[in-house]
């Protein structure tokens, strides 16, 4: 079976039940998006909402891929940097437990911390701390990291770091991986869109991004972006919500409905989309199969507060896969 490594920033999100949006306007959020923030104003975000119902998981983009994945029976490992604190130890027992491989390293900033305000509605709104996720450079990787594994997931919020984000697709190239890009926020992809361009042209084999981050990317509609982005590598995928979502490879396209699901939190769910998917290239099944796994993640996801699913929920997970 083919194993999977993911890098991205290793935070711990602290998902924020909000009563009404006017939280979002008094910390000047736009709703949607992620905004990042520095370590006092995340702090003024925290005690600002602190009459709220919170939880608690490990997070970030790719983590929680990595982690839809581990659940799924596949082997991986997560290349990251975390503080030598309290989050940072919660973050590497959180993998632990899970059995995914930490290849983490540490330092003496704080953790990331992303506080995921979420809406009535389920939208959430990211304001996030890289802390010390955001000090991980290309001097930290290694092509020894990559020994073993077939896929490389890569979360487009790294994009902080340019050099960061070439290395590690450059080594995962170089070591035959075949490497999976999720798009960040819609505003990170319009602050580094040529960027992100020449790497999707250059380095990815699959691409994920939702509906605004397509737009975002191509300037067009999700049908009309699919095409574009499909020009560039090897699979497509546009997330499109309620609608589904849009995949294609060469000549060969589909469309996927979503599940129907009772919505609580959307945190989460195209990286549980990601993870579904990518179990389903693994494990050699069509990519209208892949994009049905990958909605009965997401589905089941957005159930729950926050990115990760209950061990019963799982249970209905794993039950629908079987029968796809």
């Amino acid at each position: 079976m083919a194993k999977v490594l993911g890098i991205g920033n290793a935070l711990v999100d602290i998902m924020t039940k909000l009563e009404t949006d006017d939280m979002l306007t008094t910390f000047n959020l736009p709703k949607g998006s992620m905004q990042l923030v520095d370590g006092k104003f995340s702090e003024i975000i925290n005690k600002g909402t602190n009459t709220l119902e919170k939880q608690i998981a490990s997070g970030g983009s790719a983590a929680n891929t990595i982690h839809g994945l581990a659940r799924m029976g596949i082997e991986t490992g997560f290349i990251g940097k975390v503080g030598k604190d309290e989050f940072g130890r919660f973050f590497r027992e959180d993998m632990q437990r899970s059995k995914i491989s930490p290849l983490l390293l540490e330092s003496d900033t704080a953790s990331g911390t992303a506080i995921a305000l979420v809406s009535p509605d389920s939208e959430r709104t990211f304001a996030t701390f890289l802390g010390a996720a955001v000090e991980l450079g290309p001097e930290d990787l290694s092509p020894q990291l990559y020994a073993g594994y077939d896929y490389f997931h890569i979360e487009g919020y790294l994009v902080q770091n340019h050099t960061l984000i070439e290395q590690a697709v450059k080594l995962a190239k170089e070591n035959g991986l075949k490497v999976c890009l999720d798009m960040a926020s819609y505003n990170v992809v319009e602050d580094n869109l040529e960027f992100l361009q020449r790497i999707v042209r250059e380095y990815v084999d699959v691409v994920f991004a939702n509906e605004e981050e397509a737009k975002s990317f191509t300037g067009k509609e999700p049908e009309e972006a699919l095409n574009d982005f499909a020009s560039m590598c090897d699979i497509a995928v546009v997330k499109i919500g309620k609608m589904g979502s849009l995949i294609k490879q060469g000549h060969h396209e589909f469309r996927i409905h979503a599940i129907e699901a009772n919505s609580i939190d959307t945190t989460g769910a195209g990286d549980l989309y990601a993870a579904g998917f990518i179990y389903g290239l693994i494990n050699g099944l069509s990519l209208d199969t892949c994009g049905r796994i990958g909605s009965v993640l997401a589905g089941k996801t957005i159930e729950v507060v926050g990115p990760k699913m209950t061990a019963s929920k799982w249970e209905e997970v794993l039950d629908l896969i079987r029968v796809l």
